[in-house]
């Protein structure tokens, strides 16, 4: 759940990764967080965790990444990691359409079990392998609508749109309510768009 600090608007926000194995929920983390793509990624076991920083224009969003497994036989550990997470990212592979119906199954637990408030964004992945798509960006992105799902097409190998999709999650995190006092005066904020120095690290 995103927590709120009391100077300058920090918002600690955890975030968990949902998807089908093999529809690059790591790999999209590695480019967000270390501007890496690794060709052959090992499968996650369980789950891994990492943490980066955002600096927007009225706030500093600290995400707590949680990249869990797309195995099925780990399926049943899912609930930890999404239960009070303040975002999710739902990850299919484009050239997949089973992915994508994978994809389907985790909004609808989600809708179900996770937090009411959450932000959720439904990523098609892989969006450099054009060539051997499977599912249509339009069905996608109607899909998304009518479930209250902010849609994007990534690929964690050319970097297309990975940051922007992770901005456009802190951005839409809720903010804390200011307390209505008429003698303070909100001033303005600082330089924008400003990135902080990653910091990850792993579990296994």
């Amino acid at each position: 759940m995103a927590t709120t600090g009391h100077s300058n608007n920090v918002i600690n926000a955890k975030l968990v990764l949902l998807g089908d194995m093999g529809a690059g929920k790591s790999s999209l983390v590695l480019r967000f967080v270390k501007g890496q793509f690794l060709e052959f990624q090992e499968s996650t076991i369980g789950a891994a965790f990492f943490s980066q920083t955002l600096a927007l224009n009225d706030a500093t969003v600290k995400f707590e990444i949680w990249d869990t497994a797309g195995q099925e036989r780990y399926h049943s550990l899912a609930p930890m990691y999404y239960r009070g997470a303040a975002a999710a990212v739902i990850v299919y592979d484009i050239t997949s359409n089973d992915s994508f119906e994978r994809a389907k199954k985790w909004v609808v637990e989600l809708q179900k079990q996770g937090n009411p408030n959450m932000v959720m964004a439904l990523a098609g992945n892989k969006a450099d392998l054009e060539d051997k798509r499977n599912v249509s960006a339009d069905d996608a992105r109607a899909y998304a609508e009518e479930n209250g799902l902010y849609f994007i097409e990534t690929s964690a190998k050319t970097a297309i749109n990975v940051n922007d999709m992770f901005y456009e999650i802190a951005r839409r995190l809720p903010r804390a309510q200011p307390v209505q006092n008429p003698n303070v005066v909100a001033l303005s904020d600082g330089p924008t768009g400003q990135r902080s120095q990653t910091s990850s690290s792993c579990c296994s």
